[in-house]
């Protein structure tokens, strides 16, 4: 039943971090760049991901790119096992961008479906990095019950780590949901869901844009 309960509901999850941007890039605004912008799931690990469940894509006007995925639900109380009350998200996304640019993530808005009940609490966090660079600090958000409606998170950053010129980075984003049942009803279930079947609900990555010398 919960887990029918949280396919209708939705989500998808992200964060931001404190960058700085690389000495050969230009630091002006610069519009997406024109061409065709690649993304390719490289590897996804994690008790809330299995393999066949997240799904990246990339905006048609090359501003952003979203992640969905299908089985992200963290539960705790009554019916539920010790393990099910925290599920993480482990992804390698590869974007390809024309050569001369390279990207930071600007902006992260991600969103989702609570049923919390009195006395529960339900946390939602993330890091992301660029490979061979450190991973940033984890942001954290927390709901407190009473719940039951959607959630949404949004994050910005006013200064982003920028992918190495002219070189192929994964870019790896590290997601968590925890529900803890604290003093609610024992009788009763709590969830945090991150999932959507049909695709409509997802996380979004926002791109920050950079010409190269």
């Amino acid at each position: 039943m919960l887990k029918s309960i949280a396919a209708v509901a939705g989500a998808a999850a992200l964060l931001s971090s404190l960058f700085t941007a690389p000495a050969n890039a230009d630091l002006h605004f610069t519009p997406p760049p024109p061409g065709q912008i690649t993304i390719d799931l490289v590897t996804i690990n994690g008790s809330g991901c299995r393999p066949g469940t997240a799904a990246v894509a990339v905006a048609p006007d090359n501003t952003a790119f979203t992640v969905t995925y299908s089985e992200y639900l963290a539960q705790a109380g009554a019916g539920t096992r010790p393990t099910d009350a925290r599920k993480n998200c482990q992804l390698a996304v590869q974007v390809k961008v024309p050569q001369g640019y390279t990207y930071a993530i600007a902006r992260a808005d991600y969103r989702g479906y609570a049923d919390l009940k009195r006395g529960a609490t339900g946390t939602q966090r993330a890091s992301y990095y660029f490979q061979g660079m450190p991973e940033t600090i984890p942001v954290t958000h927390n709901i407190r019950g009473p719940h039951a409606d959607n959630w949404q998170f949004g994050d910005t950053t006013g200064v982003h780590v920028y992918a190495p010129c002219n070189a192929i980075r994964n870019f790896n984003i590290n997601t968590e949901l925890r529900v803890n049942a604290g003093t609610s009803d024992p009788r009763t279930t709590s969830f945090m869901a991150m999932d959507s079947t049909d695709g409509s609900i997802m996380t979004t990555y926002h791109f920050s844009w950079k010409k190269c010398n």
